[in-house]
């Protein structure tokens, strides 16, 4: 939606007095939205009330207000129809249709193989796969929502951690600020760039491309991921995370003994200790009508097909170290391979709360016999009264109290069945497991979008909106999964910055601070005015979220190159760059709080890395902007 032409004309009112030019002191309802906008940033930094609490009473707050107060400009009345608008802004529309197909590559597994590749690399070469992790996670995030890459990323990192003992707390934040970066370098990149450009493109400057800015992230990014890669592995104290769905997803599936292969006519005990231990078998099928138990003293026949359930990476190392051949219960006849991946389909994930009386209370799951009796598999456990605790052996044998939550996995209906049954708690947001079939085509979609954005073919608001329509109609994804894909908290605090923002324009406040803000900083040379300006954007970004700082940062930084009577384009990227530099606190950004709880960090943790790498990029982008657009003349 555009904005109508008296809110351009109001940006700014003002009269020459010199370089720097005076604007009008706005009234009183100027002075209100800024006081406002002062309440919503301390209330945004307050973790007892949630964002979407403070931005819905922002929004209300900001409605009501100019509605018994009414504001007019130019004979019209400013008010509810302008806050109303930010709920079909097309930036919203577009963060929205992402976030969505986000979720159909997470839901049908399309990156698999992709970080099947990197887990390859941690297990030889871990220095340079860390390397490599965060080159993925950066180009990735350029494309996509930095959430499903974090999600996708975070199981095969602390499963090639536990395996390598290479401390995952070393891995997950790099990782994790490195997809921050990447997704600085283009227009699509987070709902931070698309809001900076779409409010800079209805103020009336031009549109940017797609890779407009990605020269300059890349130069003072890949300077930001060497210092995450050589140095803050090193800074970053060795955590044990707590245990949580990042745990590695468990498959059934069976392994064919090849006569060359060593397992064959070896007995079992023998095939254990091979694998020290790890290998868990259920059953021994020998031909179509003899099924034998594991017994340690039985001899291995070649033909023979084990059957276990564990996750992919350990299934894998099976097959290489027995030298059989893998393959998945859902398609028993084609082995396991990039063709052929591991499959359950149907497959869910969900959490079950143990409560007094039920099954669970002060059992173990081996006691209950769990698995047989609900046909789910335990993949990690909370312990409610000590949830730092780590908990070691097998979980089957750990003794059960109130509160302690399950992370479980088994078909739809095994979950569906225990939900029913009202002997256990078992909480909503049940996940689906990859459908593999269908990863194809949710990339040729994603594919298409990206494509036709960056060459013009169409806006990226209407490609990702038919993206999403294709996503539906080839089942990639489905409303239930569309719906959940969409975050309220996301939602509101963009429409009630984007409230804010307007209402600092339209009542000449912005205008008002960037001239307060050019007098303070007058005689100064106009490239340390912009270092001051990104700065201050990016100790606000830390403090508020990322999406408020930039809606509010923008108007004020056009303000300024206006009062400076420059280029406004360098502040916009000042305001861009500065709002995504969220590294130093774990609610700067929304995936710095997967990584918090993934990695087994403190707060101190994001401080001691975050501060020296906005330093990084703070210093890089102060020297590249004035150079890319010659102000240091």
């Amino acid at each position: 939606m555009r904005v109508p032409i008296w809110f351009i004309i109001q940006i700014l009112k003002f009269k020459s007095e010199g370089t720097i030019v005076e604007t009008v002191l706005p009234d009183y309802h100027g002075f209100a939205v800024l006081a406002l906008t002062g309440i919503a940033l301390i209330l945004f930094t307050r973790d007892k009330i949630p964002l979407e609490t403070t931005s819905f009473i922002v929004l209300l707050l900001l409605i009501g207000g100019f509605q018994i107060f009414p504001y007019a400009i130019d004979g019209e009345l400013f008010g509810r129809l302008d806050f109303f608008a930010g709920f079909g802004n097309e930036a919203l529309i577009t963060i929205c249709s992402l976030m969505i197909i986000g979720q159909a590559i997470e839901r049908t597994g399309a990156l698999q193989p992709l970080a099947s590749l990197i887990s390859k690399a941690w297990m030889n070469w871990p220095v340079l796969a860390l390397l490599l992790t965060m080159i993925t996670a950066s180009v990735l995030s350029a494309f996509m929502n930095n959430t499903p890459i974090i999600v996708l990323l975070m199981p095969i990192l602390v499963g090639v951690s536990l395996r390598t003992k290479f401390p995952v707390s070393n891995v997950m934040m790099p990782m994790g600020f490195a997809a921050i970066i990447g997704g600085m370098s283009t227009t699509i990149g987070t709902s931070t760039n698309l809001l900076v450009v779409g409010l800079a493109r209805d103020i009336g400057i031009r549109d940017f491309s797609m890779f407009d800015f990605m020269m300059p992230v890349m130069i003072v990014g890949g300077a930001g991921i060497l210092f995450l890669w050589l140095i803050a592995p090193r800074m970053l104290p060795e955590r044990t995370p707590p245990l949580s769905d990042t745990s590695p997803r468990i498959f059934n599936s069976q392994l064919l003994i090849n006569e060359d292969g060593f397992a064959s006519n070896k007995e079992l005990s023998e095939i254990m200790n091979e694998t020290s231990g790890e290998i868990r078998i259920e059953k021994i099928q020998r031909n179509e009508n003899l099924v034998l138990s594991p017994f340690p003293s039985l001899i291995i026949l070649p033909g023979d097909r084990l059957f276990l359930r564990d996750t992919s990476e350990n299934l894998k190392h099976f097959e290489e170290t027995l030298g059989a051949t893998l393959y998945s219960l859902s398609d028993p006849d084609h082995p396991v391979d990039e063709e052929t991946p591991l499959n359950d389909e149907g497959q869910q994930i969900a959490e079950v709360v143990v409560t007094r009386g039920s099954p669970l209370h002060y059992q173990s799951l081996e006691g209950v016999n769990f698995g047989n009796t609900y046909g789910l598999m335990a993949l990690a456990i909370h312990r409610a009264r000590s949830p730092n605790s780590e908990i070691t052996g097998d979980l089957n044998t750990v003794m059960l109290r109130a509160g302690d939550v399950l992370l479980v996995q088994g078909s739809r209906e095994a979950i569906e069945s225990l939900r029913d049954s009202g002997k256990m708690l078992v909480l909503d947001g049940a996940k689906d497991l990859p459908q593999k079939h269908k990863s194809k085509r949710a990339l040729f979609i994603l594919g298409s979008v990206i494509l036709s954005a960056a060459l013009g073919l169409m806006p990226i608001s209407v490609s990702a909106l038919l993206g999403v329509g294709f996503l539906l109609l080839t089942g990639c994804i489905s409303w239930t999964d569309a719906a959940q894909a969409l975050s309220t908290k996301i939602i509101m605090i963009i429409v009630a910055s984007l409230a804010l923002g307007k209402a600092l324009v339209a009542t000449d406040m912005a205008s008002y601070l960037a001239s307060s803000f050019a007098h303070a900083a007058e005689g100064l040379p106009i490239p340390i005015i912009l270092c001051i300006f990104m700065l201050i954007m990016s100790i606000m970004t830390n403090i508020v979220s990322n999406n408020a700082a930039a809606v509010i940062g923008t108007p004020i930084a056009i303000g300024i190159a206006q009062q400076l009577q420059v280029d406004p384009e360098p502040f916009i990227l000042a305001v861009l760059f500065g709002a995504n530099m969220s590294y130093a606190t774990p609610f700067g950004y929304q995936s710095n709080l997967l990584i918090l709880s993934a990695g087994g960090y403190k707060f101190a943790d994001f401080m001691k890395i975050g501060i020296p790498l906005i330093f990084i990029m703070w210093v890089g982008f102060s020297l590249l902007l004035p150079t890319m657009y010659g102000l240091w003349g």
